[in-house]
């Protein structure tokens, strides 16, 4: 089910009989017809690996599945909205940063370290943000969640992108990510932003990257 984007700040979402859809709690806005909102403990599709996944990168409240017939319209917090439209690829993405998401998706938890080696597991001591990151897989769309608006920036085999972990929203295509480090380990101390750290995405497909630094 797509979402419609009311402004910046707000999306509505048509919720049919017999489909779902996540969202994150207290996300709802607003609703019309005869909708359901049900705290989800068994972490969407991806079931309790995924629950430990996000209970690990410090997602203290559930998901909440939404059921019915009707229209909800979601927003958090005053952050900028981007949405996001999957067709059989997977989105990574940091869990804090979901807003909603069609229940048709395919929920996973990737450890960063999988793909970034050791360094990649520093990535989350530095900025802030967990270890895991929230993999949705399939045909369906994601409403995520940034400060200041986003940019969407392609990656190209053989033009890599390189972004501030703190400016990372979430990223999809064949895309490999190392974080490496712009400065020695002595002038890294205290710096816990992009003049120390970069994260390098390569392959293909595309990056989502927030305006501002400041975390969610």
């Amino acid at each position: 089910m797509p979402f419609r984007e009311l402004n910046a700040k707000v999306v509505e979402a048509t919720v049919l009989p017999g489909s779902r859809m996540f969202s994150q709690r207290g996300a709802m806005l607003a609703y019309r017809g005869d909708i359901t909102f049900t705290p989800n403990t068994a972490g969407g599709q991806g079931g309790l690996m995924s629950m430990i996944g996000r209970r690990v990168a410090g997602e203290a409240t559930p998901l909440m599945t939404v059921e019915g017939s009707g229209t909800v319209m979601f927003g958090h917090g005053g952050h900028h909205i981007q949405v996001i439209a999957l067709t059989g690829d997977t989105l990574y993405v940091e869990a804090d940063r979901l807003l909603a998401f069609d229940g048709t998706l395919e929920q996973g938890t990737m450890f960063l370290g999988s793909q970034g080696g050791v360094m990649g597991m520093v990535r989350g001591q530095v900025s802030g943000q967990g270890l895991f990151t929230t993999t949705l897989k399939g045909h369906g769309s994601v409403a995520v969640m940034a400060h200041g608006g986003v940019v969407e920036l392609p990656i190209a085999p053989g033009r890599p992108v390189h972004v501030d972990p703190q400016a990372y929203v979430a990223h999809h295509g064949d895309v490999r990510n190392k974080l490496s480090t712009a400065l020695g380990w002595r002038d890294m101390v205290g710096r816990g932003s992009g003049e120390a750290f970069q994260l390098e995405l390569s392959g293909s497909g595309a990056v989502y990257v927030q305006a501002s630094e400041e975390k969610l």
